[in-house]
């Protein structure tokens, strides 16, 4: 009689995409560390604010969803391989207190990740190119929070002077490398995961 097959565990299927190349960045940038250092947790945590938050920006740039149910997204792609958290870390909740913890170092966390990449990155910033242009806003901004710009009358470039507006726009270094700045709230590295 013939030896019975021996059959191994059942495989995963796990979507991979681009979420290499997107750790690879993320890793390079030192997000998570910066975001760490400035913003530590407690011993018992089971993943630091940085890994979380890295995690929110690869679920932004491989599935550009409204940030609910980042759980299901980390079930469906190979997060646990690429970033070293479990999926169910990304709660809803947890979610929330790593933006929160964030939000009052944004500008440190921003600037010091922009200074990372453009040593890393060996990007010419000696000169700048500004795109501006202006997004008009409906309703009254009566109590608009004053660390951010007001929403006034102005001149609009899509000739709503009716509307209040803000400012933004984009600035191109002088070697093409593009970076996003906003007078308002608005919003080839070999690819590896992390182990």
């Amino acid at each position: 009689m013939p030896d019975a097959a021996v059959y191994g565990p059942p495989s995963l299927d796990k979507a991979l995409g681009s979420l290499p190349v997107v750790a690879s960045f993320l890793e390079d940038l030192n997000v998570a560390g910066i975001i760490d250092e400035l913003c530590p947790v407690r011993d018992v945590a089971l993943a630091t604010h940085g890994q979380i938050i890295e995690a929110m920006i690869a679920s932004r740039l491989t599935s550009p969803t409204p940030l609910v149910r980042v759980i299901d997204w980390a079930r469906a792609w190979a997060v646990d391989h690429c970033f070293g958290i479990s999926p169910q870390v990304l709660n809803d909740d947890r979610l929330g207190r790593a933006l929160d913890a964030i939000a009052p170092h944004l500008d440190q966390i921003a600037g010091t990740v922009g200074a990372t990449a453009i040593t890393r990155f060996g990007l010419d910033v000696s000169q700048i190119h500004w795109d501006m242009t202006s997004i008009s806003l409906y309703g009254a901004y009566e109590q608009a929070d004053a660390d951010y710009a007001q929403p006034r009358y102005g001149h609009p470039k899509d000739r709503r002077p009716d509307l209040k507006q803000i400012q933004t726009g984009i600035g191109t270094s002088a070697d093409g490398a593009a970076s996003r700045y906003s007078t308002a709230p608005t919003t080839a590295a070999q690819p590896k995961c992390r182990r």
